[in-house]
């Protein structure tokens, strides 16, 4: 895009990766790549959770084998413990979940941003909506695709147009979120050990589609953190 501030500063050095440039009263430029770090940094901590709530609900689904196969076989004791490693990964999962969604949310508000100066004619959706979109049900089911777009095409330059990557992460997350909410109210309603053990296969599939969503949420942030920078650091185009 070809839009310029008033009196622009002089681009900023690339050796100074905390660039901060004006652009106008409500929109200024600020570098998003260490919030970004830390964003890539605790989704690859969710998936390390998903991986290890991955092996408690195998050794759950295991132990609920065999008590169809032959209920005298299971003690009360390893009944117990399963059931308390199984739900202390949840709690893991969960902690990690909600401190990502922060971090993101804060990273996600300044590319958007950053997106208003380099473009501020591509934004269908008020900046608000990039925090309560992902918030308001129904809602959140395209609000913040639709945003991811609009950034996405204010930072992208010639060579980086396709959204195919933004794509592909939205819609996995979109399966992930759908799934992992059946299979949890199917566990909670779960009795008998058949499908106590169903239940548990539902979240087993749940949490492998959330670490490769997690995988392309990694990608994703990387490569939007990286087309803003670059972009500001190439300075304004005339």
């Amino acid at each position: 895009m070809s839009h310029m501030p008033v009196a622009p500063p002089p681009p900023p050095s690339p050796s100074s990766p905390g660039w901060a440039v004006p652009a106008g009263p409500s929109a200024v430029l600020r570098s998003p790549v260490g919030l970004s770090q830390a964003v890539m940094l605790l989704l690859g901590l969710v998936a390390v959770a998903d991986v290890f709530a991955l092996w408690q609900g195998a050794r759950s689904y295991e132990l609920a084998g065999r008590i169809i196969a032959n209920v005298g076989s299971v003690t009360s004791g390893e009944i117990d413990r399963a059931d308390a490693l199984y739900r202390v990964s949840g709690y893991v999962q969960v902690a990690f979940t909600l401190a990502t969604a922060v971090v993101f949310l804060v990273w996600f508000h300044r590319t958007r941003v950053n997106a208003e100066v380099f473009a501020p004619e591509c934004h269908a959706k008020k900046r608000a909506w990039t925090i309560w979109g992902w918030i308001v049900p129904v809602i959140n089911l395209w609000f913040p695709r639709r945003i991811a777009a609009d950034i996405w095409n204010a930072s992208a330059d010639g060579n980086s147009r396709s959204r195919a990557l933004l794509n592909w992460w939205w819609a996995l997350w979109i399966v992930d979120l759908l799934f992992g909410r059946l299979a949890s109210r199917r566990y909670v309603a779960a009795e008998t050990p058949e499908e106590i053990k169903g239940a548990i296969a539902g979240l087993m599939a749940s949490d492998g589609f959330n670490i490769a969503a997690a995988v392309l949420a990694v990608l994703f942030v990387r490569r939007l953190t990286r087309m803003q920078h670059e972009k500001a650091l190439r300075g304004p185009a005339v």
